[in-house]
């Protein structure tokens, strides 16, 4: 008759513990996918609206006379909206004499650094074992275990 095995030890010896250059590679790499998710423009901006549709509250506010259309200001900022790495570029082209964006520098702060919940952004008092993420509660630990830790490390 075989001895019965705890399936909680049995999990235990599966899972993966990473070491600290093996969390910070990780992370990098988590980074550098979610800029890559970030950096594309809107793909419907240069989107144009059909004329065969009808405009209901145009002829419900004319009433016969055509009155043409006038754009906005905010019409003009979301259509020209410049990325971020664009305002530094300009702002560094306009005034290269400091201060500003690129030579600003802070000392590092007294208190210690805050510990963030990976799962909802809280505060944290607990560490997953196998990949160093964050977590503030079992909810949050079971919602990393089954959809974040080490499931996509190469």
């Amino acid at each position: 008759m075989a001895a019965r095995e705890s399936g909680r030890i049995k999990d235990e010896y599966q899972k993966r513990v990473l070491d600290e250059a093996a969390r910070q590679r990780r992370q990098i790499k988590a980074l550098e996918a979610l800029e890559q998710d970030n950096f594309h423009d809107d793909p419907h901006a240069d989107l144009v609206m059909s004329k065969k549709v009808p405009k209901f509250q145009e002829t419900l506010d004319n009433r016969g006379g055509r009155k043409k259309k006038t754009k906005s200001a905010e019409y003009y900022k979301q259509r020209f909206r410049k990325t971020f790495d664009q305002l530094v570029f300009e702002e560094l082209n306009v005034n290269p004499d400091p201060p500003n964006y690129a030579s600003a520098q802070a000392p590092p702060s007294r208190f210690p650094e805050r510990q963030f919940c990976a799962v909802c952004g809280f505060p944290s008092n607990y560490t997953c074992i196998p990949c160093g993420a964050r977590y503030c509660s079992m909810k949050c630990l079971g919602t990393h275990l089954d959809t974040r830790c080490l499931k996509w490390t190469a």
